[in-house]
């Protein structure tokens, strides 16, 4: 569900709508547009709505239907703007993120860092965990390709995104990129999901081969 503020609703009585939400066992995220504050209750609790649609400041309570809440334009009506460094993905500018599927050298990556940084483009891709369908086709430098990526992305200026293919990558990938990628194979993988959430870095979450929208939306759910 969600509370709608009120326009006049002073900060001490949305802290108040905070700390009964929480108070019920419920988790609160709180959105403050321009015109309105609203506040996303998450969890189930049939009995919290008679309780939390009188609070003093709140103009209304209004259900969310979406199996997908925190990824529902519901619970954030502005648009979602994200900053990297200079570069603001989301905004009215298209930010492109170029470079090899796979790192295979410094040579090879300063190459293609050149020619990324020369079209314009301000991110530099390229894997260094590769999810490969043979055991024997190249899986990836790992770490001394993390390494290549901060050697070439501070000579050209540019930022990073790269993969991490488990949960026990994502701090070490966190060390190196500018943004974490789940790729579509692991779009579903949600162990990996929810430890990515917890690492405060931009995450590139791709969509699954054959995966619905809805099934897209609830993977970002689990990072957010």
């Amino acid at each position: 569900m969600i509370l709608v503020m009120a326009q006049d609703a002073t900060k001490e009585q949305i802290d108040c709508a905070i700390r009964t939400v929480e108070s019920l066992g419920l988790k609160a995220h709180l959105s403050a547009g321009e015109a309105r504050t609203i506040i996303g209750v998450i969890g189930d609790d049939p009995a919290a709505a008679s309780r939390l649609e009188n609070l003093p400041g709140v103009d209304r309570l209004i259900p969310v239907l979406p199996p997908f809440k925190l990824a529902s334009r519901d619970f954030h009506q502005q648009d979602t703007v994200i900053e990297v460094g200079s570069v603001r993905i989301g905004a009215q500018e298209i930010a492109v993120m170029a470079g090899p599927c796979a790192v295979e050298s410094y040579e090879q990556l300063s190459a293609a860092a050149r020619a990324v940084r020369d079209c314009g483009c301000k991110i530099l891709r390229g894997g260094v965990f590769k999810p490969r369908s043979s055991p024997y086709n190249f899986q990836g430098l790992g770490r001394e390709g993390l390494e290549i990526i901060a050697a070439v992305k501070k000579e050209f200026g540019l930022l990073a995104v790269t993969e991490a293919l488990s949960p026990q990558d994502v701090a070490l990938v966190a060390e190196f990129a500018d943004i974490i990628q789940v790729g579509a194979r692991n779009m579903q993988n949600f162990a990996l999901l929810r430890e990515i959430g917890r690492i405060k870095k931009p995450v590139l979450l791709k969509r699954g081969m054959m995966s619905s929208m809805e099934e897209l939306l609830l993977s970002a759910e689990y990072i957010l």
